[in-house]
């Protein structure tokens, strides 16, 4: 099992590492990747993905919920906890609110529980994304028209994909070899831009990111328990699910927070020191789910 969690995590946190690396000795353009990466590999992922026939959409209306609830769940929950520890609700619920389902969960996933499980952790991302740019938005400034979810590329690739599949049509297989072949370049990249972001990791506000890194993965587990005994889940969508639940903040939160000038760098501590800590409750997360597999 300790071979299997290995098999899992190394290939991730080597491309983090990676990542580090080249940004220690570079400057690179990560915002302009990361762009790149969210307006076209994502969209064409997230596309191929939910427009294949072969993957019964259907099948996964129970995880989305799931992670729906894990995800409001989460910051009900810790709503009365940041308020009794004084903490600004602006600024540390959406970081326990949407975790990094794109650059940690999708790649997590995929490496845990085959290429099988890619339109299970791809449903969740869509569910935490879709969720940060609404309500997630709607915390930081309430005045945000809905509407302008159309204007976000997965939303978009997400309700067209969907609609294919629904549909029935059959996309030519030479179009659909070339979207995956482009939708897979995001999943490495993603990664990549973790790691050049963890440079940025700012200890001022350790005590603050440091009960973030607990309260996010542990708040996600105690919801993700009553969805999986109450909801008829297969195999691979629990499994995905234990990890959506487990994963840190969102890198995304530090940027809207930055873009609405809600304590970014407070922000940055929770986001940045919580993927540190990840590095703790992922291999103890997949264990779990690997023993209860077994």
């Amino acid at each position: 099992m300790i071979a299997q969690i290995a098999a899992t995590l190394l290939p991730v946190f080597l491309i983090a590492g990676s990542g580090a690396a080249y940004g220690r000795f570079r400057t690179p353009d990560i915002q302009g990747l990361n762009t790149l990466n969210m307006e076209l590999f994502v969209p064409l992922l997230v596309f191929s993905v939910m427009a294949d026939r072969d993957v019964p959409l259907v099948d996964y209306g129970g995880l989305a919920m799931a992670a729906a609830v894990i995800v409001l769940g989460s910051g009900l929950l810790l709503w009365p906890i940041a308020r009794w520890l004084k903490q600004d609700v602006k600024t540390f619920l959406p970081p326990m609110m949407f975790n990094n389902s794109g650059n940690m969960g999708i790649p997590l996933i995929v490496l845990a529980f085959g290429e099988a499980a890619l339109p299970a952790a791809v449903v969740v991302f869509i569910v935490e994304m879709v969720l940060h740019f609404s309500v997630g938005l709607w915390m930081l400034s309430p005045g945000t028209p809905l509407w302008r979810l159309l204007r976000i590329p997965i939303v978009s690739a997400s309700i067209v994909g969907l609609a294919v599949n629904i549909s029935g049509l059959s996309l030519p297989v030479w179009l659909l070899e070339a979207m995956n072949m482009l939708g897979e370049i995001s999943i490495p990249l993603m990664v990549f831009a973790l790691g050049v972001r963890m440079l940025d990791i700012d200890f001022s506000d350790w005590r603050t990111g440091l009960l973030g890194a607990v309260l996010c993965p542990l708040s996600g587990v105690v919801l993700a328990v009553p969805m999986v005994l109450l909801l008829d889940l297969d195999a691979i969508s629990i499994a995905a699910l234990w990890v959506f639940a487990a994963l840190p903040p969102a890198v995304l939160n530090y940027l809207v927070a930055e873009q609405y000038q809600q304590e970014p760098h407070r922000v940055a501590s929770l986001v940045l020191i919580g993927n540190l800590g990840s590095l703790v409750v992922m291999p103890l997360v997949l264990w779990l789910v690997f023993s209860y597999q077994g």
